[in-house]
């Protein structure tokens, strides 16, 4: 799919609030509500959008601690692995990388005795490496601040 500077603006206008109605969008790009919702359901068919989500204070949950995990696997079968972090709620990113470790985890948990656990758990895996976060400096939630 051609991705013109339209279905940008609507990305970027979706990225601030998914939630905006077809007609007020279009209103912000000079487009009818019909127009907007229709280039809307082109990219959502082509896979552009591939879902909306919700952006959540996680401290009012109560997960008051982040931690940066790399993994290091002890075997070349990670099978078991992905479905361990696919499975498990406190790991929200994980990401297979070149360099430093196989994997790069980040957990959100309530207590260090829930980080204890995932942690114990991870042994069965591999080694890791630990790195806590003390301040969130910027949060990214949009894709559109990085090609603009």
């Amino acid at each position: 799919m051609d991705i013109d500077q339209i279905d940008f603006q609507i990305l970027r206008l979706l990225t601030e609030n998914s939630r905006v109605q077809w007609k007020d969008l279009g209103e912000k790009i000079h487009m009818t509500g019909q127009a907007v919702g229709n280039r809307i359901r082109k990219l959502e068919d082509s896979g552009v959008i591939k879902a909306y989500s919700l952006i959540i204070d996680e401290m009012k949950l109560g997960l008051i601690f982040t931690a940066f995990v790399i993994v290091h696997m002890k075997s070349a079968n990670h099978d078991a692995f992905i479905w361990f972090i696919k499975d498990r709620k406190e790991v929200v990113e994980a990401h297979r990388v070149s360099g430093q470790g196989c994997y790069h985890l980040k957990l959100k948990v309530k207590s260090q005795e829930q980080l204890n656990q995932i942690l114990n758990k991870l042994l069965d895996h591999g080694n890791y490496s630990l790195n806590l976060s003390i301040q969130e400096i910027k949060q990214q939630h949009s894709w559109t601040s990085t090609l603009q």
